[in-house]
Parts: structure tokens; sequence; C-alpha cells
């Protein structure tokens, strides 16, 4: 019953469904794609999570944040986040591509480390979510989709210190600082996060640091930015079930130069990069001798994207080359390089009605040589508030180092797999309104050699293996709409997902990942206001899981502002929901947090 009320909650949805605070997004240039295109003209699902969003949400980090978005799935262990693997519409955790400032910063080991770099809120402008095959613009690992975190720069910030406290023993101190000069601008954050944790061994020491500096303001602005998170946490059960001592620590950096050069009609964007991943694991956390993984990966790379307009319309094109080095107690010492082509050209017909984008990305990794991704998009003005929109893409994703070398206690590495493949096709319908902005899609993935963990015996170990062929397809709908109650304006988004899963015979015994997805996913997010210096947002979600398990979870804020102080009263799980979003850890029961920030 509970089912079919949320898919018929899901379907009139539908009727107005897209993003959030929308009223924001007219003059929004979408950042993660190659060709600068304004929101409202993009002809894929592109959704934007703003600023404002993020100043108003429950959400004490990425993770919890983008479990607001439908079509999302994070699947924590722990509080604050602290292990948590992303997915887009299915997939794996291998298949999103995650990007700070368009520098790709997947990880070569395995796609459980991508949010270890995850930039805290306090910087972060925007949030620019590509859901569907992005190969063609990135190249692999963007098989399911990709995200790219756009921070702040000193005019988008306000100096501030807070602190909160909370459930858990739960610690949160930081310090948000920019300076302008005559010609150069600077901004630093820092935080410490620290909690007991909710249950045996889930203890945390977090610290995150991040700096972004604009040089040249005047001329030909350069932008340095630099990022370090540190992540210390008990991993009771989060791996292995039959481990409550389990213990992990992570340190990742990312340096970034990047600067625009502007000659006429062509546009050039030249970005230098450094991204470094350290990852120690121990099986029991105070003997290390028992056993340990050691792990330690670095890659320095280059991209030039461009672009040049011209009377038969806007032409991008670019390359992305990298190295790859890491050193390993499991996985030995590797080395890989990696190349990325693109070119694609934007046209209009039909009295610029009528869009069409086609492309390719060409890829060479050395251990895989060539390989091509072609793609299109299509996109229709019916008129100035209506757009429908189709988009077919070819994608695929090279097997990460844990797929090919890993020898653990439980697990086996294979060194002949191939690359999984995939064929995407999309069509959705936007409504952009002055109340209301809305959107649907329908949406279909093929896969191939996907990578799966089997065995003929129980007591065998897993062997990483490609086995699996498997259909996914669905449909997602959006809706956003603020509205007057009073003098105060409010807010409404909706979010809605349906997916369904085909899988193919798997010629094993044993399975270790067996898919569970969200087969239904909703979320609600309400921001109000009664008053000048009072506000509180809800958000709520529900998860309806593959493997017959749901769920319903509410957080909310209260804001109050006195003067240049901000009191935050933050509830996560008020009604106190059991549920495990992966493996068989529970997830926290209700908690809260007392927050206190002050504006300089």
């Amino acid at each position: 019953m509970k089912t079919t009320l949320f898919t018929l909650i899901g379907l009139l949805v539908i009727q107005y469904g897209i993003a959030q605070q929308v009223q924001s997004l007219d003059s929004v240039t979408i950042e993660s794609t190659r060709i600068d295109l304004p929101f409202k003209e993009n002809s894929r699902t592109i959704s934007i999570i703003t600023a404002e969003v993020i100043e108003d949400s429950p959400a004490t980090n990425l993770a919890e944040l983008l479990q607001q978005e439908a079509g999302i799935d994070i699947r924590r262990q722990g509080i604050y986040g602290m292990q948590a693997d992303l997915y887009i519409r299915g997939g794996s955790f291998d298949q999103t591509l995650l990007l700070i400032d368009g520098i790709k910063v997947e990880d070569p080991q395995t796609g459980h480390h991508t949010l270890n770099i995850a930039l805290p809120l306090e910087v972060i402008k925007r949030i620019e979510i590509i859901k569907g095959p992005a190969a063609r613009i990135f190249g692999q690992n963007a098989f399911t989709g990709a995200i790219n975190i756009v921070t702040k720069t000193n005019g988008d910030l306000k100096n501030n210190v807070g602190f909160q406290l909370g459930s858990y023993n739960q610690q949160h101190a930081t310090a948000t600082l920019g300076k302008s000069l005559d010609n150069t601008n600077v901004m630093g954050h820092a935080s410490i996060n620290s909690s007991e944790g909710y249950r045996y061994n889930t203890d945390l020491q977090n610290q995150n640091y991040f700096l972004k500096s604009s040089f040249n303001t005047k001329t030909t602005p350069i932008d340095v930015i630099a990022t370090f998170s540190e992540r210390k946490f008990g991993g009771n059960q989060f791996y292995a079930i039959d481990a409550k001592e389990q213990y992990e620590e992570t340190q990742s950096s990312l340096v970034g130069i990047s600067t625009i050069i502007k000659r006429g009609d062509l546009k050039i964007s030249p970005q230098l990069y450094w991204k470094r991943n350290q990852d120690m694991y121990l099986y029991v956390r105070n003997n290390p001798s028992v056993y340990r993984n050691l792990h330690i990966s670095n890659k320095v790379g280059i991209q030039i994207n461009s672009s040049y307009s011209s009377s038969i319309g806007v032409t991008g094109f670019g390359i992305d080359v990298a190295k790859v080095k890491m050193n390993s107690n499991r996985l030995g010492n590797r080395e890989r390089w990696m190349g990325n082509f693109f070119l694609e050209h934007r046209f209009s017909l039909l009295d610029n009605k009528l869009d069409v984008t086609p492309g390719v990305a060409i890829n060479y990794f050395s251990e895989f040589d060539f390989n091509a991704f072609p793609g299109i998009d299509l996109g229709y003005r019916i008129n100035d508030s209506f757009r429908v929109y189709a988009n077919a893409g070819y994608t695929y994703r090279v097997p990460t180092y844990n797929d090919l070398y890993y020898v653990g206690r439980q697990d086996i590495g294979n060194e002949n797999l191939v690359p999984e493949r995939a064929i995407s096709e999309e069509i959705g319908l936007k409504y952009f309104g002055d109340k209301l902005t809305a959107s649907v899609a329908f949406f279909n993935r093929d896969s191939d050699n996907l990578i799966d963990y089997t065995k003929e015996n129980e007591d065998d170990k897993w062997q990483s293996n490609n086995l699996k062929r498997l259909n996914s397809n669905g449909i997602e709908a959006q809706l956003s709409s603020p509205f007057k109650l009073g003098q105060y304006t409010q807010s409404l988004s909706l979010g809605y997902t349906y997916l369904n899963e085909d899988l193919g015979t798997v010629k094993s015994n044993f399975s270790k990942y067996v898919i569970n997805s969200l087969n239904q996913h909703l979320t609600a997010n309400i921001k109000t206001q009664f008053s000048k210096n009072f506000s509180q947002s809800v958000v709520y979600k529900f998860a309806d899981r593959a493997n017959g398990e749901n769920y319903s979870v509410v957080d909310v804020q209260l804001k109050l502002m006195i003067n240049t102080l901000e009191l935050t009263l933050t509830g996560n799980n008020i009604f106190n929901a059991s549920y495990i979003e992966t493996g068989i850890v529970p997830m926290p029961k209700g908690n809260v947090l007392v927050g206190l920030r002050a504006f300089l």
C-alpha cells in the first residue's frame, strides 16, 4: 500500500516537476558543460543546488545535502557521512564522477574514496548535477552522471566563525574568512569536527582546510585553489561484517591553478592540477599487525577547454592529460597515463527553436588503449515556458586498481577485466514559469560487462569478474515553487524518481554486489518564514530499496538571527526511523545539533 501511495504521489509531481531555488537560476551559466550555456537552454537533465538552498538546509555535510536530490543515492555508514558512497540513477559507486571547479577528482583505487575530498558546505557556491551519460563531456567514470562543485569567491562570502554541539558529543568548529585587495582576492576556511560515535567504535575526528585566491583580477584573473581533508574514524562492521574493531584514516588533497583567456569569439580555459589521496585501513584498530592496508595515489594533470563562436554555432573542444601513480602494500606500485580529447558543436535550426549538439570524446588509457564516446543532445523551445529535450550517448568505465589487483583477506582482483560499457538515452520536458519550475524525464541505460565480485563455493574468496548485463530505466520528476504567505516568500521543492533494473543472468553461485538501488525515491523540502528574524526548514526523504526495505526520514532546522548572530537548532531523523543504507550498519536514530555563528 505504501509503495502504491508514493507511486501516485510521484505521478502527481510529474504534472508540475524540477530544481531548487529556480527563481535565481535564470542568469546561471552551467560550468559543468564544455560549452557555456544558460541553465534554461541546456538539453540535459541538470539540477542546481544553490548557496541559498545550502544555507537553509538541515544538512551538515555534502553527503547529507546530496541525499535531498531525487535520483541521487548516498549510502552512508556512520555519523556525519564519514564513509559514504555516491550513486546516480542506480549504477555503482565507481560510475559517478565528482569534480571541483571542473577538476576531476575521481580516485583510481576505488569509488569508495570519491567523497573523501568532499568540501565543507561553507565554501560551496552551487552544485551542478548532470544525470545521465556524461562521458562525451568528461570521459570515462561519468558512467551514470557527474557532479561539479563550484566554490565561492571572496565576493560571495560573509566572514564568519561558528561552533556546534550535539548528540553523541558532536563538536564542530568552523571559520571562513576572506579579504579583497587592490588586484587580489583571497578566502580561507578551516573546520574541525569530532564525535564519540552513536555505537561502539564509530567515533570520528575530521579536519578540513580550504584556500582560494584570485590574482591579477583587473586583467586576466588567475585562480588558485587548495584543499585538504583528513578523516579518522572507527568502522564497526563497515567493510567486514564480522569485524567490530575496524579503523580507517584518509587524507585527501587538491591543488589547482586556472585562468580564462578570451580573444574575440575564442575562449580558452586552461587548468593545472594535482590530487593526492592516502588511505590506511586496520582490521583491528589497536593491533595493526593483524591486517593493514596502506594506499597512496597521486594524480597530476592538465586540461584545456576551449570554445569558439561563429555564424554556424558554437564549437567546444579541448584536451585533458594526466598521469596517475599508486603505491600500495596490497595493490603494488602502479602507473597509468590517461588522456581525453573532446569535440562538440552546437547549432540552431527552425528560427533558433531547435538546437542540436553532436559530439565525441576519445579516451586513452595506458592499460586499455583508445575508446570513443559519441553522443548527441537535442532541444526544442516550444515557447518561452516549455522546452522538450532528448539525448543519447555511449559511455564506459575502466576497472579501478582494486578491481584489477587487490589481494585481501576475502577479495582478490582480476587483471583480465575489460571496461564496463553502456548506451544511455533520455527524453524530457521542462517548464519555466514565474511561480513554478517543473520537469519530467524518462531515461534508459543498457549496460554490459559490469564488474561484480563472485565465487563458486561459499568458502572461496570473492573475485572480480565481468559478468553482468543490466538494463536500467525509469522516470524522474522535480518541482520548485516560491509562494507568499503574508509578507514573506516561502519555498517548496519536490522530487521523485522511479527506477526499474532488469539484471541479466549471473553465471556464478554467489554474487557479492546484489542490486540494492532506490526503486522509488521521494524528496520534499519546504522553507517557511513568518517573521523577519526567524525561519524553519523541513526535509522529508522516502526511500524504497530493491531489497524490499523502505523508510522515511525527516530532518529540520530552526534559524534565529539576532543582529550579526545566527542561532540554529538542527534535528536529524527526528522521528527515530530505523533503517540501513548499505551493508548491515544501522544509521543513527534521532539526534540534534545546536549552533552559534557570528558574522564579522
